[in-house]
C-alpha cells in the first residue's frame, strides 16, 4: 500500500529509488539497490523476498523485463503484488497484479518506473512519471527529480490512508568491491505526520553536509571551502554542526577571529558546544590543544 519510483539516472548512471507509504518504515521493506546492478521496489501486499532474489537475478545478467517475468513466475499469489525494476542499462519493467487493492497501477518509461497502490486516485502515478520527466528535462539533479515525484504523489492525493514514512535510496553506476561504498544516499522517515517534506528537510540537510566533505563532489571540483560553507549555510541554518567544525578548523588554520565568530554562533545555540571543544582539548584531537582551546573559549579581547 505504497507508491514508488526506480529509476537510473541517464547522466551519471546511478540508481535510486524514492517511495512513500502509511506503513511504520518503508525504507527497509520496499526499496532495494546495488550499485552497478540496479533496483528493484516490492510493495503492495508485499513479498520481501522480490527485492535479494531481484537483485540477485540482476547482478546475474538478467534484463529487468526477465526478472519481473521470473518474480511473478515464482510467486504463489502474483495477484497481489507490484514491484517496479530497473536494470544496469536503464531498461525498466514492472507488474501490478489483477488483485492489487485500487486505485493501482503503474507506467514504464525509458530508465524508470513509477508503481502505486491503495492510492486516492489512479492519477498519483502519471504525475509521478510527468514530474519525473519534467525533471529531467529541466536538467534538475537525480535526487531532486525523485523527491519530485514523490510530491506529485502527494498532491494527486497519495495513499489513501494517508502518510507515516518514507525513504530515498541512491546507489552509485559501478560496482564496489565493498557494497557499501557504493550507496550514496540513504534516508529513511520511519513515522511522521507528513513524511515527504521531511525527507526533503533531511536531503538538504544531507546536501549540506556533502559540501564541506572534502573527498566530496564540490570540493573535488575546485569549489573552495568558504564557497562550499556559505552555501551549505544557506542550506541548512540550523545545522550548527557544520558551524562548530568550520570553527575549529578555522582555528586550527590559524584564523582565529573567524573561527571564533563561528564558533560563537554554535555556542550560542546549544551550550553544549563549548563543552564539546574542551573535551577535544582535553583528549588533544583534531587539532585542537589546550591552550587554543583557552584562547577560543576565552574573552574576545
Amino acid at each position: 500500500m505504497t507508491y514508488s519510483i526506480v529509476a537510473r539516472d541517464p547522466e551519471t548512471g546511478r540508481f535510486g529509488i524514492a517511495v512513500q507509504s502509511h506503513y511504520l518504515g518503508v525504507g527497509p521493506v520496499v526499496p532495494w539497490l546495488e550499485a552497478g546492478v540496479g533496483g528493484v521496489a516490492t510493495q503492495a501486499s508485499v513479498n520481501t523476498s522480490f527485492g535479494p532474489i531481484g537483485l540477485e537475478l540482476l547482478r546475474a545478467g538478467r534484463s529487468a523485463a526477465e526478472v519481473v517475468a521470473a518474480l511473478v513466475a515464482s510467486d504463489e499469489t502474483p495477484q497481489v503484488r507490484q514491484v517496479g525494476v530497473v536494470d544496469r542499462d536503464g531498461g525498466a519493467a514492472a507488474h501490478t497484479g489483477s488483485e492489487t487493492i485500487p486505485a493501482a497501477g503503474h507506467l514504464v518509461r525509458e530508465g524508470f518506473t513509477v508503481q502505486g497502490n491503495l492510492l486516492e486516485r489512479d492519477s498519483c502515478w502519471p504525475a509521478m512519471a510527468e514530474a519525473y520527466q519534467s525533471a529531467l528535462a529541466a536538467g534538475l539533479p537525480f535526487v531532486e527529480r525523485l523527491l519530485r515525484a514523490l510530491e506529485a504523489a502527494e498532491r494527486e492525493g497519495g495513499d489513501v490512508r494517508g502518510r507515516q514514512s518514507a525513504a530515498i535510496q541512491v546507489v552509485d553506476r559501478d560496482l564496489h568491491p565493498a557494497a557499501w561504498r557504493g550507496r550514496l544516499m540513504d534516508i529513511r522517515i520511519e513515522d511522521h505526520p507528513d513524511p515527504v517534506p521531511e525527507l526533503r528537510r533531511i536531503v538538504t540537510m544531507q546536501h549540506a553536509y556533502d559540501l564541506l566533505d572534502e573527498g566530496g563532489e564540490a570540493a573535488q571540483a575546485g569549489t573552495g571551502a568558504a564557497e562550499r560553507y556559505a552555501r551549505a549555510r544557506e542550506l541548512s541554518p540550523d545545522a550548527y554542526e557544520l558551524v562548530f567544525w568550520r570553527g575549529v578548523e578555522l582555528a586550527v588554520e590559524g584564523d582565529l577571529a573567524a573561527a571564533r565568530r563561528e564558533l560563537a554562533i554554535a555556542f550560542a545555540a546549544d551550550a553544549r558546544w563549548r563543552t564539546t571543544l574542551q573535551h577535544l582539548a582535553d583528549a588533544s584531537r583534531e587539532g585542537v590543544t589546550p591552550d587554543l582551546a583557552e584562547l577560543l573559549l576565552g574573552s574576545e579581547d
